[in-house]
């Protein structure tokens, strides 16, 4: 496959030069601006699944697709464990709620997935839980596709040695050591297991109607730019950029409303 940057982008290793990777991501995040407001104005709805194992590198794929996408339209979900009701819901129940409305894309950090992997690896699932799970899930899917909903499926792939590399990075960064959970040590662990449960996933739900996409991502930049331009290739927007606008001068003030001194109010102390 032909790559998109030049060769003097590259580092000698392969890697992504710094500027390079900037630049590039950039051009992709005016893109995903266009792709949003081309949602919005169509009443399109999207939804994204980001899975894959811990330290793999969806968050930073998501916090790239949203630092620059209106809020208000491009909504992150990720939900926690399970209460005590919702246990008794129907599966998908309250991942349903969750949907996007016209006009809406949802990123779905993990998603009805768990089942499949944490749940079923770390017991908190059993196999009929499980086996009933890969049966419904290609059907759930096809529901929502049937109703209009497109349906991209993500799966971050990273070698056990990349992975420990970031594990043991978060131990000693105490800006990123909240990533790193007894859940996250428990399943470095059960590497294998976690492997077994994956190939498995695959076998049932990789359909041609709904399929998983693998993102390389030993490679952080590599895998971001990647993931944001295959996303954007999925999905048949077009540049509805409105002309450029125009501020009019600011109108002079009318009236006698005179302004209360600085002095009278409470700014925050200028450390910086």
């Amino acid at each position: 496959m032909t790559k998109v940057l030049g060769p003097d982008a590259y580092k000698e290793d392969g890697s992504l030069k710094k500027a390079a990777y900037e630049e590039e991501l950039g051009r992709l995040q005016v893109e995903l601006v266009k792709l949003q407001e081309w949602v919005r104005a169509e009443g399109h709805r999207v939804v994204v699944l980001f899975e894959g194992r811990d330290a793999a590198g969806k968050g930073g794929v998501i916090t790239r697709i949203t630092e620059v996408t209106n809020p208000r339209l491009v909504r992150v979900v990720a939900l926690g464990t399970p209460s005590d009701r919702e246990r008794t819901q129907w599966y998908f129940q309250r991942y349903v709620e969750q949907l996007p409305a016209a006009g809406e894309i949802v990123l779905f950090d993990r998603s009805w997935y768990n089942r499949a992997g944490v749940e079923r690896v770390m017991g908190f699932a059993d196999e009929n839980e499980v086996e009933e799970f890969l049966r419904a899930a290609p059907l759930f899917e096809d529901m929502l596709q049937r109703d209009g909903i497109q349906l991209v499926k993500y799966w971050f792939s990273v070698s056990d040695d990349e992975q420990e590399r970031r594990f043991q990075k978060r131990l000693t960064t105490p800006t990123k050591r909240w990533k790193l959970s007894p859940m996250d040590i428990e399943s470095r662990n059960r590497w294998q297991d976690y492997s077994r449960a994956k190939d498995l996933m695959f076998a049932r739900t990789d359909t041609d109607g709904s399929p998983w996409w693998v993102v390389d991502a030993d490679d952080k930049r590599l895998a971001r730019l990647n993931c944001i331009s295959h996303l954007l290739s999925l999905v048949p927007y077009e540049d509805l950029t409105p002309p450029p606008l125009e501020l009019p001068p600011r109108p002079p003030q009318k009236g006698s409303h005179i302004r209360p001194p600085k002095t009278s109010q409470r700014f925050i102390p200028a450390l910086y």
